[in-house]
């Protein structure tokens, strides 16, 4: 299979000129162990290589001494046993690019990690952008919006029908060569599996797959929305009623183990007025397309109910915007006040720059999206955090300009790129 380049690849590369090692953590399938085999000389599969297991349990460097870069694949299927002796041999060697650990969940006992500040660099990667699976043409880039830039981009040739199978697809890099049913049915057997079978392995516990399938549907139902675990609980509704507000968080938590779920944080700031901030995060599958494989949904029933298929297409645009906010730095946030002013994402790098986005399926839209946006850059106490690098409104389709009346800039998700 040919290798598509990752936002990835550049960031993966500079850790390893400056740790001795690299943790490169994301969900099953979402590409982690090719992107790591194209910077490594060296592999060992934990999860697959009963044999290589085995000599661990002997002697470690039996089969953690081959060429360097190493990937150790699936290293927590070993997690003490690996990470102390990659701690130890990063120590011993004192150089850096020595292992490079993937890994699709986050191993319970995470306190040990502490002992690797210095030592072990760590990554989270995503399913695919569309930048990465070839649909945005990046004309639009993140990195340059928010440096001050003002790209431009003609009509993008993305359209809303295309972005509702876009959506059902998700970016799978297996998914790429498969027929949009398939996809979907590929996305449906995986939140299966996750229901019978990671979940147990995540949290240690028996749980009714079904349960499980329930609160998954919950999730998807409310994605996008801020994270109420009491309506989480009473959506899991079964013949047995709904589940414990305990057990949800444990499902939850289990979900976030799996890096199958990930919290979108709320937007911290000084603001203008006495609005006080909501400080509840938001919820999203960490692809969208697992969302609408729980829904059972189709480019038919997505293009039938502009609702969902709305929340669902604000999913994948924070998908992306995670993605290419990493190789700057930046965190992706939300905002919402006590006056009911909401912005869909703000970008923040650990520099202080930020800016804020709305997320519009539609182009009847554009008009009060960026009254919102201006609405919410006037409550902003700037002095203390400066002025927003951008004001931006993404979109389904369309063209990609800076707005002359306010300077809101209309990004076409279908141009914009890292």
């Amino acid at each position: 299979m040919r290798y598509r380049p990752r936002v990835m690849d550049g960031m993966l590369q500079q850790r390893l000129r400056s740790s001795g090692a690299v943790l490169l953590e994301g969900p099953k399938a979402c590409g982690k162990t090719f992107t790591a085999e194209q910077v490594t000389k060296s592999q060992v599969y934990l999860d697959t290589d009963e044999a290589a297991r085995e000599a661990l349990a002997v002697d470690p460097a039996l089969v953690l001494t081959q060429a360097t870069p190493q990937l150790i694949d699936e290293w927590q299927v070993e997690a003490t046993r690996v990470w102390n002796w990659v701690r130890s041999e990063v120590n011993r060697r004192g150089i850096p690019g020595q292992y490079v650990l993937t890994g699709s969940s986050v191993p319970r006992d995470d306190a040990r990690r502490h002992t690797g500040a210095g030592r072990i660099a760590r990554l989270r990667m995503r399913p695919m952008s569309l930048f990465e699976s070839g649909e945005s043409n990046g004309a639009m880039s993140l990195a340059a919006l928010l440096s001050g830039d003002r790209p431009s981009c003609p009509d993008s040739p993305v359209g809303v029908s295309d972005v509702a199978d876009l959506v059902i697809r998700g970016g799978w890099p297996l998914n790429l060569g498969l027929s949009i049913p398939d996809a979907a049915q590929a996305n449906v057997d995986y939140l299966r599996n996750i229901a019978e079978v990671d979940i147990q392995r995540a949290d240690g516990s028996r749980r009714d797959p079904a349960r499980v399938q329930r609160f998954l549907h919950a999730l998807a139902r409310n994605v996008a929305m801020e994270q109420k675990i009491a309506r989480l609980a009473a959506e899991t509704d079964g013949i047995d009623g709904p589940i414990a507000r305990t057990t949800a968080y444990d499902i939850l938590s289990a979900l976030e183990h799996l890096m199958v779920v990930e919290a979108q944080p709320p937007f911290a700031t000084h603001l203008r007025s006495r609005a006080t901030l909501n400080q509840a995060p938001r919820t999203h599958f960490v692809d969208p397309s697992l969302a609408a494989a729980s829904l059972s949904a189709s480019r038919q029933t997505l293009l039938a109910d502009l609702n969902t298929f709305g929340l669902l297409f604000e999913s994948l645009a924070i998908r992306d915007l995670r993605v290419y906010a990493d190789p700057v730095a930046g965190s992706v946030q939300h905002y919402r006040d006590s006056d009911g002013l909401e912005v869909d994402a703000i970008v923040q790098t650990k520099s202080g720059t930020w800016g804020a986005f709305e997320i519009k399926l539609g182009a009847g839209q554009i008009d009060e999206a960026a009254k919102t946006l201006k609405d919410f850059a006037s409550k902003v106490a700037t002095e203390k955090v400066g002025e927003p690098a951008v004001l931006g409104i993404i979109t389904a389709s369309g063209y990609g300009y800076t707005r002359p009346s306010d300077g809101v800039v209309v990004i076409p998700i279908g141009a914009i790129g890292p």
